[in-house]
């Protein structure tokens, strides 16, 4: 099979051979254009290549014959990158690391179920609390209000390094920033992440709440089938089993 000239060395220009520096040390990683992320020889820490593009695994059906990636493995690429930038942000608060990953957890679950873009549902549950420490900077408080200013800055600043469509950014960003309040949003893809969030929250917000109470809670606040569903199996749940 002929590959896509975009993938294939004979058609690369000089510009396609390049050096990235590591964002902790300074040092510099050459990166070759189909390389999507490396390890810094230096300090260990990975770097991401700025100019990777992985959009035509989004929907080329040669994709896996091309250059062996999938359109899952596209997205799982943009997961686990989003992930690292998260990490990166949070620098070892393991408490909001968890809790993001908590929440992609049930947000893939519920993102299945509902049939939303898995790409906007993962990237927002990974980033959805990512105005937390510009947050405190500025304010001192993490506060839902300044959470939902600050975010999508961050967010967009960090997705545009994976030159994802300008709408798919907007869409995420909206999210980001609407996730407490749910205010001028009201997607599918919105509606699975808000789930998420609060089948991770509920144990602590409603901590010591009756069944009944619950039932109530749970009535009001899930927008998805799904998200009602686990939240029932997770929280309703009798005693006895």
């Amino acid at each position: 099979m002929v590959r896509c000239p975009g993938q294939d060395e004979r058609f690369w220009k000089p510009a396609d051979v390049f050096e990235v520096q590591c964002a902790q040390c300074g040092t510099s990683v050459e990166f070759f254009k189909d390389e999507p992320k490396l390890k810094c020889r230096n300090c260990g820490s990975i770097v991401v290549n700025p100019k990777i593009n992985l959009g035509c695994a989004q929907w080329c059906q040669y994709a896996g014959q091309c250059v062996g990636v999938s359109a899952a493995r596209g997205t799982a690429f943009l997961q686990d990158s989003l992930i690292d930038e998260m990490q990166s942000v949070f620098a070892g608060d393991e408490r909001r690391i968890k809790h993001a990953l908590a929440v992609l957890d049930y947000a893939e679950q519920i993102q299945q179920a509902e049939g939303a873009d898995p790409l906007v549902v993962k990237a927002v549950a990974i980033l959805h609390d990512i105005g937390i420490a510009e947050a405190e900077r500025q304010y001192g408080s993490a506060s839902a209000r300044y959470q939902e200013m600050l975010g999508p800055p961050v967010a967009e600043a960090i997705l545009k390094k994976y030159r994802l469509p300008a709408e798919t950014i907007e869409h995420i960003c909206r999210i980001v920033g609407s996730h407490h309040s749910g205010r001028d949003i009201d997607t599918i893809e919105f509606k699975c992440v808000w789930d998420a969030d609060w089948l991770v929250n509920i144990p602590e917000v409603f901590e010591g709440k009756q069944k009944s109470e619950l039932l109530q809670v749970i009535e009001r606040t899930f927008r998805t089938g799904k998200g009602r569903e686990i939240a029932s199996r997770l929280f309703l749940k009798s005693e006895d089993t």
